[in-house]
């Protein structure tokens, strides 16, 4: 069985293609590939631990998930930066910029003496 392993935890993104050996008996998972790849011993493994840290194609998986011949099996980086707190940021300077716009019209509005 033939998978492409990306492996977006390096700088940069590593793509391998990897044969592993399975028999018609066993049914390959995700978490099989990840052990045969020498990447994890289970699924608790401080390694792949965080939740969402890989996937195939684009789509985070269980470790219980199938994986076929051809399919891209994905290992993600930790995000570097809290989308939450990015987006709170962003709308709190957008408030800002708003407050500073009605500011400066009011003052131009003001008749000077």
């Amino acid at each position: 069985m033939e998978i492409l392993l990306c492996d977006a935890r390096q700088d940069p993104p590593l793509l391998e293609i990897h044969h592993l050996p399975f028999h018609d008996v066993q049914k390959p998972t995700v978490g099989w590939a990840l052990q045969i790849l020498g990447i994890a011993n289970n699924q608790d493994d401080p390694a792949i631990s965080r939740k969402g840290c890989y996937g195939v194609f684009g789509k985070r998986k269980d470790w219980d998930s199938p994986l076929y011949a051809g399919d891209r099996l994905e290992l993600y980086a930790p995000l570097l930066i809290d989308p939450k707190s990015a987006r709170r940021k962003k709308a709190n300077r957008d408030k800002d910029s708003l407050l500073k716009a009605k500011a400066l019209r009011r003052q131009a509005a003001k008749p000077r003496p």
